[in-house]
Formats: structure tokens, C-alpha cells, sequence
């Protein structure tokens, strides 16, 4: 069988037709409830914020969602968020603490909108806090990455215990595109630069920065599902102290 290239994880990840992240709350979630605003500025459409039931678990869900047509899309800014966006899903990872609800954390962006309101307002600032913040919460967090996970946009909601990635999935600090626009000023080059960005699941997984490749099957909702109840439950059993411990571990150990 013929070895799928890096590109073509990524070409797969920026289809239209994908999933969003609304189609996997609707089919792992139940009892979802959005919740809006930043309290501070607006409420960002490309960022998804609620409780839900994972199974019989009570848990906080943040999304970055590209929306299904054009329309959508161009309502949701491609999945790109504003600052107000990751404050909003800080606002409920701090309600998620407060009541000791696990958090799920669904990737998919090209990257945080890089418009001059976006920096006016304090993008760096808001998508570097909530590191800060994820990386001291005491609850349980999972982060799934199915489609795009572009760069600082990415990390900003999946500073977690367990990242995992859809087998058609890409996470990279930056497009192959830019990086061969970077490296060597031309753009067609994407296809050289992604090979060497490693920016694919499995080299992920090899690299040690992801814990676990999704597979995209027929049953893909259902096998996610109780992976997830399985991984949060026993990351629940875990004393408060050793789960900081072993996520600090874990991002100490990504050379």
C-alpha cells in the first residue's frame, strides 16, 4: 500500500467536507449547553464553550469550530479565534475547575486570526494565559485534533494530559505553505516542507508530543466516545499532584 504523503494528510484535514467540531459534540456529547461571551469584549463564534454528559460524566467542552458551507464559515472565521475567543473558553475551564468538571478540549484551526482588532485586543496575551491557566487546573483535560492545528491557535485550548489526533489530522507551528514561503521563498514548495515539519499523527506520535492516533472509521463517534470516558476515568483516579506532575512531565520531556 502506498505510503500517504504529509501533504496529503494535510489536503485531508482542510477538506470541505469534514466533520467540524459541532458534529462530534452532537454525536459524543449529550445534554450540551453553550454557553457565551468573554465578559469582556464579545462572544467569538469560532470558539464553542459548554457542559455536557460524556457517558455518565459531567464534563466542560471547548471547540474550535470552521462551520459546514460558506455561509457558516464565513460566520464562524474559518475556525479562526479572537482574543475574546480564548477568553471565552478560559471562562469555562475556570468554571470547570471550580467544580471539578473534566475538560474536553476539540481542535480545528489554520491558526488564531493574526487581524490588527485581534492584536489590538491581546491575542498573544490570551492564548499565552491560558497556557499558564491549563497548566495549573487540577481537573482532567483531553485535547482531540481532528482537522487542522495550526501553530499558538492550536496550543491555546490543547495544553493537556492527553492530546490526541484524527489519523488525517496535522499540528504544526506553522502552514507548509508559509514555511516554504519562508525557507524558500516559494509556496509550491509545501509538499518538501511539510515532510520536513513532521507535522502528521504518526510522526507525532513517534515524537512523543501526542498520545494517541484516532482511526477514521465507521465507528469512529462511538470509538472516541469510550476512549474518552475510559481515559478521563482514569485520569480521575489520579491524586491531584501526580496529574500536575505527569503533565508537567509531558511537556517538559517534547525536545
Amino acid at each position: 500500500m502506498k505510503k500517504i504523503s504529509a501533504y496529503d494528510r494535510v489536503l485531508s484535514a482542510r477538506k470541505t467536507d469534514r466533520a467540524t467540531s459541532l458534529k462530534f459534540i452532537k454525536n459524543i456529547f449529550s445534554d450540551f449547553i453553550e454557553l457565551h461571551g468573554d465578559r469582556r469584549f464579545s462572544d467569538d463564534s469560532a470558539v464553542i464553550a459548554g457542559i455536557a454528559k460524556l457517558g455518565d460524566i459531567a464534563v466542560t467542552v471547548i471547540a474550535q469550530e470552521k462551520g459546514s458551507d460558506l455561509d457558516k464559515k464565513q460566520a464562524r472565521n474559518y475556525g479562526m479565534a479572537h482574543p475574546e475567543g480564548y477568553r471565552k473558553a478560559l471562562r469555562q475551564m475556570k468554571l470547570a475547575q471550580k467544580f471539578n468538571r473534566p475538560i474536553v478540549t476539540i481542535v480545528d484551526t489554520s491558526g488564531a486570526f493574526c487581524g490588527i482588532g485581534a492584536e489590538e485586543r491581546g491575542q498573544g496575551q490570551a492564548i499565552a494565559e491560558n497556557l499558564l491557566e491549563m497548566s495549573h487546573f487540577t481537573v482532567p483535560i483531553v485535547s482531540v485534533l481532528i482537522g487542522e492545528g495550526g501553530s499558538g491557535g492550536a496550543i491555546g485550548i490543547a495544553l493537556a494530559d492527553q492530546v490526541w489526533m484524527l489519523e488525517n489530522a496535522v499540528y504544526s507551528v506553522i502552514s507548509p505553505e508559509g514555511c516554504a514561503s519562508i525557507l524558500w521563498k516559494d509556496s509550491k514548495k509545501a509538499a518538501e516542507a511539510a515532510e520536513c515539519l513532521k507535522i502528521t499523527a504518526e510522526d507525532l506520535l513517534k515524537l512523543g508530543v501526542i498520545e494517541k492516533v484516532v482511526k477514521e472509521t465507521d465507528t469512529l463517534f462511538d470509538d472516541l466516545k469510550s476512549d474518552l470516558i475510559d481515559t478521563i476515568k482514569n485520569l480521575q483516579k489520579l491524586p491531584k499532584d501526580k496529574l500536575l506532575e505527569n503533565r508537567y512531565k509531558k511537556y517538559r520531556s517534547i525536545s
